[in-house]
C-alpha cells in the first residue's frame, strides 16, 4: 500500500493515473480514421468549391461529430461512408452559408486580372493546363449529383457507399457515373480529333 501511494498521480493509483493520460479506444479509432481519410475527405470537400479554410473547418467538424457518434456508442458500420455522408451534408450547409453572405462583399476592381505567375510556361505545361481546364469545365457543367458521384468514386468509395452518402439508389449512382464518364470521354475524343 505504501508503494502504491508513493506511485500515484493526483491521488490515483499508478494504473488508474496511467489510463487517465492515455487516449481512449474511441480517441485512437478517430485519430486512426483521421490519418487515413483526412486527404480524401478534404479533396471531396474542395470539390464543392469551398475555400481551403472552410473545407478544413468542415473536416474538423466531421471528425468531431464522428468522435461524439462513437462516444455515444452508436453504429460503427461503414464508418468511411458515414464520414463522407456527414462531410457531404456539412459542405452543402457551408456552401449555402457562403452564398448568403457573398452579396455583402464587393469585388475589388482589377483584382481578377492580376496574373499570379507572369513567367511564361513551356508549351507542354500549357497544353496540360488547357486539357485540365477543359476537363474541369466538363465536370463543372455536370449536374451536382453527377459531380458528387464522380468525386466520391475518385476518392475510392464503392457504389453502395456513394449511394449511402448521397441518399440515392445504387442504380442512380451507376447511371450518374456512366453519364459523367461518357461526357469526359467524348470531350477527350473531340479534343484529340481537333488536334489531328
Amino acid at each position: 500500500m505504501a508503494t502504491e501511494a508513493t506511485n500515484s498521480l493526483a491521488g490515483l493509483p499508478l494504473t488508474e493515473a496511467a489510463s487517465a493520460t492515455r487516449p481512449s479506444r474511441v480517441e485512437d479509432e478517430v485519430l486512426s480514421l483521421f490519418e487515413q481519410l483526412r486527404a480524401p475527405v478534404l479533396r471531396y470537400l474542395l470539390s464543392f468549391r469551398l475555400p481551403v479554410s472552410d473545407a478544413e473547418e468542415v473536416l474538423q467538424e466531421v471528425f468531431l461529430a464522428l468522435f461524439r457518434h462513437l462516444q455515444q456508442g452508436k453504429s460503427r458500420e461503414n464508418l468511411q461512408g458515414w464520414i463522407f455522408r456527414v462531410a457531404h451534408h456539412s459542405a452543402l450547409k457551408c456552401r449555402l452559408r457562403s452564398r448568403r453572405y457573398a452579396d455583402r462583399f464587393v469585388e475589388v476592381e482589377g483584382l481578377s486580372n492580376v496574373t499570379v505567375d507572369p513567367a511564361p510556361n513551356p508549351e507542354e505545361s500549357l497544353a496540360i493546363r488547357e486539357r485540365q481546364q477543359r476537363l474541369l469545365a466538363v465536370v463543372q457543367a455536370l449536374p451536382e449529383q453527377e459531380q458528387c458521384c464522380l468525386s466520391l468514386r475518385a476518392e475510392g468509395l464503392r457504389y453502395r457507399e456513394i449511394a449511402g452518402v448521397l441518399g440515392i439508389s445504387l442504380g442512380g449512382v451507376a447511371a450518374s457515373l456512366e453519364k459523367s464518364l461518357s461526357r469526359l470521354i467524348r470531350s477527350e475524343k473531340q479534343d484529340a480529333a481537333e488536334k489531328s
